[in-house]
């Protein structure tokens, strides 16, 4: 038995490699999806067998493992890119088939073409079948390349994009690549989110401008401000430390104030979001400006009071509290109901707010770490310097250790 796995190109046989062509002129039996088959001359192959799941492909093809056949599998685009390939090759290796792949010209090849620009610098995402946040990938400063279908085609990514305030993104789309109604179309991401697309359709974005690559504790004047209290960059960036954010991070910011806060954890979450949750309107204005002015399009402001407005919010990893208006204990609620084990980060400047804090940790196994911050800065003193104290802050850490760690 001889099997092949074929990448066929665009959808013309004009985008078929010689060298599958050939694979399936010698085949006994061709196996692919409905599509596929019936672009496939009749006069070319012998039997077809409609299929698209590697289970059912394997299954096929493990029948006729007692027979001298050449049995050639087809694919889409490229055999290598973002195909059946990844999933049908352990199956086969397991029911001791050996199968050889063989390349072809994939939609993102031809596109670039087309385009008349180099694509090795784009970042290659499969929107096909699957959820995709685009406001992500874009964050990243490259050009992006999304293979689309199923559920998402250009218009929903760009959708997203739009309502994110990443309308003005310079797009371009290509629908049925290589067949003669073969289209290229030219627009932003907010023209795009309105229109239709062919379902066989690739897009392309070019690169949103990244958040500039400023460290933890970025100087109090970048930020747009008013008279909504802002948690100062020494203490900022000390919360950052003890906060260990990840880049998938779905994180909370309650009483996020102006935003710097939920700016410079948005930065760290990179492939995450941030929701900031401010009960005061100018609040909400200026962490939508600073959202805008860092680039970090990741932050999702919430207007509202806590406990209430993180009713309806996605599960968080981690929590920062800068403010609760005395409903300490509510918001501590909903947050080990949404997720036991998140990492709670919250600041104190009097006393009995830091007693409300630690009981309300230990009440929930948590293990604890406390931090005092007291700033000192210099102040002119005419011709000389000295140095004038802030009132301390404490910093409370706290955690669920891991089920298995836990103390009996």
């Amino acid at each position: 038995m001889k099997v092949i796995l074929a990448g066929t190109g665009c959808g013309s046989l004009d985008s078929m490699t010689v060298e599958v062509e050939a694979a399936i002129r010698d085949a006994d039996m061709i196996i692919g999806a409905k599509r596929l088959l019936e672009g496939i001359p009749s006069q070319w192959c012998g039997e077809k067998q409609a299929a698209i799941y590697a289970e059912e492909i394997c299954g096929i093809i493990a029948a006729e493992k007692q027979m001298d056949k050449k049995i050639c599998v087809l694919y889409s685009g490229d055999s290598g890119f973002y195909s059946g390939t990844k999933s049908l090759l352990p199956l086969l290796e397991e029911s001791g088939i050996h199968a050889e792949v063989l390349p072809g010209i994939s939609s993102i090849q031809l596109f670039a073409a087309k385009l008349q620009i180099p694509w090795q610098d784009w970042l290659l995402v499969s929107a096909h079948g699957t959820e995709c946040d685009a406001v992500r990938y874009v964050m990243k400063g490259q050009p992006v390349f999304f293979l689309t279908g199923g559920r998402l085609g250009p218009a929903d990514l760009c959708r997203q994009l739009a309502d994110a305030g990443l309308g003005g993104l310079q797009a371009a789309a290509g629908e049925r690549l290589s067949y003669e109604d073969e289209r290229i179309i030219y627009g932003d991401a907010a023209e795009f989110a309105d229109m239709e697309f062919a379902p066989l359709s690739v897009l392309l974005v070019l690169p949103n401008s990244p958040s500039a690559d400023l460290s933890p504790g970025i100087d109090d004047d970048l930020f747009i401000r008013g008279e909504v209290p802002m948690t100062k960059k020494d203490v900022r960036a000390c919360i950052l430390s003890h906060m260990k954010i990840q880049p998938n991070d779905t994180i909370w910011d309650v009483g996020a104030g102006t935003g710097s806060v939920s700016v410079e954890m948005a930065m760290k979450a990179s492939a995450g979001k941030v929701y900031a949750v401010e009960r005061n309107a100018e609040g909400i204005s200026l962490i939508d400006k600073n959202r805008e002015k860092f680039g970090c399009w990741n932050i999702i402001s919430v207007e509202g009071s806590a406990p209430e407005a993180l009713t309806d919010l996605p599960a968080p990893d981690r929590v920062f509290i800068g403010g609760s208006s005395g409903s300490l204990k509510p918001v501590f609620d909903i947050i080990i109901s949404k997720n036991p084990q998140a990492l709670i980060c919250a600041t104190a400047i009097v006393l009995e707010t830091l007693h409300e804090t630690m009981e309300l940790m230990t009440a929930e196994g948590m293990d604890i770490e406390i931090v005092q911050v007291s700033i000192t800065r210099t102040r002119p003193a005419g011709s000389r310097h000295m140095m004038t104290a802030e009132n301390p802050i404490y910093i409370i850490t706290g955690q669920k250790p891991p089920a298995g760690e836990q103390d009996d």
